[in-house]
């Protein structure tokens, strides 16, 4: 496979940039998809699409080294290295260069804070309307709107961009001050959510809508706060998704002696993530405990389950799709696949959650099919 063909300078600031962007997660490349370094040193992204399609995506920042002063952030203060950038010409062009090739699918663009947000947010929509007029490209841009630009800048990425995001980084205003003092909660974060909002209610921004990402473990909120924060944006803000970053500490800034935040952590907020987007739950019905974090020895679902024995076990030829996603180990597909299969016959055995993608060991203790407990029957598989 032929390398890029462009200078050598850019292909050196190409890779730092690429390498720079590694640390956010709203393009939707969770540590379940590690990004993967080509011979090149590119690093090239498994992103998913809306669709639930799993892409290559190349990653990448128009600049290194940002003004701004977010203590977890290698890049904060001018970061660890000399400040990079890229042309909006010379990053439209390595970009289609490589989708030329067929080595990226799209793009995500993001950028340090260089001279105002304005103008960084200027030459982020310079290198996406390159893509789009000069180029002809019309596939997936995902662009990042840089806290502090324009409204009016915000309206053109809309234009531009398949996806939007803004990074909340934490669940409250209060948070937010403890770990990025130079940024304001209401007016570069929340504004230009709202704003996006808006034109996805009124029909101008009919795309892929926009995300966030959290920042877990860094401005000591506990996990029903940030569970809150998702949930209130998902509903008020019409989010497509809400990501989840554990706090990873790194030399050379203030959090650098901080133990890192555990990857499991994490990993229960978007199982919480996934019960309000996709079961039906309320914040109200998650476990926390009295400090207001999620128990790591039991998933969420589990836990709720366990503590209202009287909703079970739950009668599989029966109930109901809303009574079938409460079930643990049973998810959104299981259901639809179960749902099909009992208008053709009823489901009498353990077999039939294997053969509908439950994870059926989960299940078992929560169900009943054709009257009998499927509890009795794991013994035989």
């Amino acid at each position: 496979m032929p390398l890029l063909r462009v200078a050598p300078s850019v292909q050196t600031a190409l890779d730092a940039l690429t390498q720079a962007a590694r640390h956010d997660l709203s393009c939707a490349c969770g540590p379940s998809q590690p990004r993967q370094r080509g011979r090149d040193g590119l690093w090239i992204y498994p992103a998913a699409l809306p669709s639930g399609q799993r892409v290559p995506m190349l990653k990448v920042l128009q600049a290194s080294g940002c003004e701004r002063s977010c203590i977890y952030c290698v890049e904060r203060c001018g970061g660890q290295g000399r400040s990079l950038a890229l042309r909006p010409e010379q990053l439209a062009s390595a970009f289609v260069d490589l989708h030329s090739q067929g080595r990226v699918f799209g793009l995500f663009l993001s950028s340090a804070i260089h001279g105002t947000a304005s103008a960084t947010m200027d030459r982020m929509l310079a290198t996406a309307e390159l893509l789009r007029r000069r180029h002809r490209f019309r596939g997936y841009i995902h662009l990042k709107m840089i806290p502090g630009c324009r409204p009016d800048q915000i309206d053109r990425a809309m234009q531009l961009a398949t996806r939007l995001s803004v990074n909340m980084e934490a669940p409250t205003a209060a948070h937010l001050a403890r770990i990025a003092p130079g940024k304001n909660f209401e007016t570069e974060i929340l504004a230009p959510m709202r704003q996006v909002s808006r034109a996805i209610a009124e029909g101008r921004f009919a795309r892929a809508g926009q995300t966030t990402q959290l920042v877990v473990g860094a401005a000591g909120e506990a996990d029903r706060e940030v569970a809150r924060a998702a949930a209130w944006a998902y509903s008020e803000l019409s989010l497509a998704r809400v990501y989840y970053s554990a706090l990873q500490p790194v030399p050379g800034t203030p959090v650098a002696d901080r133990p890192p935040v555990a990857f499991g952590r994490e990993h229960r907020l978007y199982q919480v993530d996934f019960l309000l987007r996709s079961y039906g739950f309320s914040v109200d019905e998650i476990e926390f405990d009295a400090g207001g974090a999620l128990p790591l020895d039991v998933d969420p679902k589990t836990a709720w389950a366990r503590r209202h024995p009287e909703r079970f076990p739950v009668e599989i030829n029966t109930a109901a799709r809303g009574e079938l996603l409460r079930i643990p180990g049973i998810g959104p597909r299981a259901v639809e696949r179960l749902q099909r299969m009992r208008r053709q016959d009823r489901l009498r055995d353990i077999a039939s959650l294997r053969a509908a993608g439950a994870s059926w060991r989960v299940a078992a203790p929560f169900v009943l099919l054709d009257g009998k407990p499927a509890e009795r029957q794991m013994s035989l598989w």
